[in-house]
């Protein structure tokens, strides 16, 4: 099997770099799934999100975070789709999510690290990683203000809660979802935003060339307490990448077959054979452990780039 371009998601098929196509891929796969539903807010909700990435949106400067860039948001949109369209598949239809909650997942999805991009306000902060550590409830507000405006108002509320399910200002067990239908929403996005990124065949270096920069911009990396004692997570970027294997094992995997109910399952489900994204997800992991056990990160060369670093066109 030929090795897949860095461009495209886990089966090969999604330019997960092109909002328009992940778009169309996405609106496809739910008109096949539910005929006659109106998914005119999905071609609306993606074209507001590449706006609020490249900096067309009103009132918000471009994304300048290099790991959390528009591709990991497409990316981990299309893995909550597929979720989404694999639990349905296989669900009768009463217990089916359907076309409403079918559409507010993926916009959850896409507007999930919508926290991270700096208003016109804040233009004196200096990254928008700075705010690692609220990025999820500025995105909740994000959410709350924005889904009236595609005729989802009443599920503002209910969407503000489950995009916390992404993140870790809320202890999972403490997010407060009424509708067992909305808590199945909720686990599906988070566990998309954890395989999403994990399967990316650029992770490993992304992990170390970028996200170790925001885990400092955010003060994750380093922290001080209030008495004044100052907190390594990590201390450099290869020690972020020593760490990633215990990080998975013990707390993405917890996660995602635990905490978030198991419904990774659905991928499965949806490409009708084995789930390509844990399949990713091993491969990074093995490429990794041979690399510490060999003491050789060096073999981490895969070239990698953020859309957030590319030039922006000037109209």
């Amino acid at each position: 099997m030929q090795d897949r371009l860095s461009q495209y998601d886990v089966a090969s098929r999604v330019d997960v770099e092109d909002a328009d196509r992940v778009c169309d891929f996405v609106t496809s796969m739910f008109a096949a799934r539910y005929s006659d539903a109106d998914l005119s807010p999905l071609a609306r909700a993606f074209a507001d999100i590449k706006a609020l990435f490249e900096g067309t949106f009103p009132g918000y400067l471009p994304c300048d975070t290099l790991y959390h860039d528009l591709r990991h948001t497409l990316d981990i949109s299309l893995a909550t789709a597929r979720l989404i369209e694999g639990h349905d598949r296989v669900q009768e239809v009463s217990r089916q999510l359907g076309p409403r909650r079918a559409i507010l997942g993926v916009i959850i999805a896409l507007l999930h690290d919508s926290g991270y991009i700096r208003r016109e306000s804040e233009a004196h902060v200096e990254n928008g990683a700075v705010f690692t550590k609220v990025h999820v409830s500025r995105s909740a507000e994000f959410l709350s203000n924005y889904l009236p405006r595609l005729g989802f108002a009443a599920e503002a509320p209910v969407a503000a809660a489950l995009v916390h399910f992404t993140g870790y200002e809320k202890e999972i067990d403490d997010i407060q979802v009424d509708d067992p239908a909305d808590l199945l929403l909720g686990h599906m996005v988070g566990t998309a935003d954890l395989i999403g990124q994990m399967s990316d065949r650029m992770y490993l270096e992304k992990c170390r060339e970028f996200l170790y920069r925001e885990l400092v911009w955010g003060r994750v990396a380093r922290d001080t307490t209030p008495d004044g004692r100052e907190i390594v997570r990590y201390a450099s970027p290869e020690d972020l990448m020593y760490k990633t294997p215990g990080f998975y094992e013990y707390v993405a995997r917890h996660r995602i077959s635990t905490k978030l109910g198991g419904v990774e399952r659905f991928a499965a489900a949806h490409f009708d054979g084995p789930n390509l994204y844990q399949a990713e997800i091993d491969r990074n992991m093995a490429f990794l452990h041979k690399a510490i056990e060999t003491d050789d990160l060096g073999r981490l060369r895969r070239f990698c780039y953020s859309l957030s670093s590319r030039p922006r066109q000037t109209h």
